[in-house]
């Protein structure tokens, strides 16, 4: 059955900040044609995480709801780096690397995204285009004051800090990516806004409706403070193993559970608040959460087996009936815990290893490693555990060789 406007915006507005201006959206929604919804991606790394889903899945709602998506890689503004929140000037990318990165963009959106009801588009196909002309006609619609309100701006402004001019340019590129797809609609994250805006403006200036902007709060990562971001380590990737997407999922804290439900979950508003009156227990909450996330991206079946492998491992404590094994190599006879640790690839370094065994993040056979300095008999098998999700089998000696 059609949803009346009313339960559109009703829908549409779960998990925003700002819809600019509403009333403009009810107004398109009431013509009973499909939009045309905007979100641009600078492909500036090749993996997607759960922070960059929350956009994706606002998207899959307006396609739900019979609207067409169109999911723009912006290969040619990577090319200028987005200057939104940086403290300097961001180095370009190279096409190879841009076009590197966007094949994988495009494999991994439609794990959300329906390929039916979505358009991919690049933005080379029309910037490049432009002449010298053309875009002195585009920044002759903008002015530098305007530009300079940016906080990232005015910030670097203050302080002396270089601001160069293609990175001015960069709002104005970027909206005109709506000026040339038509959009109705920009969905973006709230760090977005002012480019956002730019692009509505600039659509007026072209003889264009404006576009509605719409924004989504940014995600906190597993470690309930920071934006999640692959540099912070915080991330939980949608091509994370099954196992380890459901620990991420069940180690956040329960505080921030409610914020996850409803910018990632599908369930009913209904469901939502009732987790919000506590009427569900938070770890069946948590639990319901992970297994629809893992469903999501790794089928039903991938789903149940990461849900019992969570519950032997951490909530009966036991281990997993099947451990990865890794083979020692060397010809020690003992072997230094945080060269071991590095080894089979739980630390990037042997000093960041010495931390996690100071941090009590790891154990041998089952115990706390409590000597940073201590060396393991090269014999035998040994289990090797970091932190609650990782663990691995050791296999020393003549064992090895087999």
């Amino acid at each position: 059955m059609t949803l009346s406007v009313d339960e559109q915006i009703r829908e549409i507005q779960r998990g925003t900040v700002d819809i600019i201006p509403l009333e403009e959206l009810r107004r398109k929604l009431e013509r009973r044609q499909p939009l045309r919804i905007k979100l641009g991606a600078d492909p500036s790394a090749p993996d997607l995480h759960f922070g960059h889903t929350v956009v994706l899945n606002k998207l899959r709602q307006f396609q739900e709801l019979g609207h067409l998506v169109i999911f723009l890689i912006g290969d040619f503004t990577a090319m200028i780096g987005d200057p939104t929140g940086r403290s300097e000037t961001r180095k370009p990318l190279s096409r190879e690397r841009i076009q590197q990165n966007a094949q994988t963009y495009t494999q991994q959106v439609f794990r959300i995204l329906d390929p039916k009801r979505t358009e991919v588009r690049f933005n080379s196909e029309w910037l490049d285009a432009l002449s010298p002309a053309d875009m002195i006609r585009l920044c002759g619609h903008y002015t530098v004051a305007r530009l300079l309100e940016r906080d990232d701006f005015a910030k670097r402004f203050r302080d002396n800090i270089p601001i160069h001019v293609h990175e001015l340019l960069y709002p104005l590129v970027q909206g005109y990516d709506s000026v040339a797809l038509k959009a109705d609609v920009e969905v973006g994250g709230t760090d977005q806004r002012f480019n956002l805006l730019v692009g509505r403006e600039l659509q007026r200036a072209y003889g264009q409706e404006p576009q509605v902007i719409l924004t989504m709060p940014l995600l906190e990562g597993t470690d309930g403070v920071q934006k999640m971001s692959k540099s912070l380590g915080n991330f939980i990737a949608i091509t994370d193993p099954p196992a380890e997407m459901y620990g991420k999922v069940m180690s956040i804290a329960d505080a921030l559970m409610l914020k996850y439900y409803e910018l990632l979950s599908t369930v009913a508003l209904a469901q939502v608040q009732a987790i919000r009156e506590e009427k569900i227990h938070p770890l069946d909450a948590k639990k319901q959460l992970a297994t629809e996330l893992v469903t999501r991206f790794h089928g039903e079946a991938a789903a149940v087996s990461a849900a019992e492998d969570f519950a032997q491992r951490f909530q009966r404590r036991e281990l997993p009936s099947e451990l990865a094994t890794f083979a020692w190599s060397g010809e020690e006879d003992a072997v230094w815990i945080c060269q071991l640790v590095r080894a089979v690839g739980f630390s990037k370094s042997t000093s960041e290893a010495r931390r996690l065994v100071q941090q009590g993040g790891v154990r041998l056979d089952g115990r706390v490693v409590a000597d940073q300095d201590l060396h393991v008999p090269a014999r035998g098998e040994k289990i090797l555990q970091v932190g609650r999700r990782r663990v691995i089998k050791v296999v020393f000696g003549t064992a090895a060789a087999l």
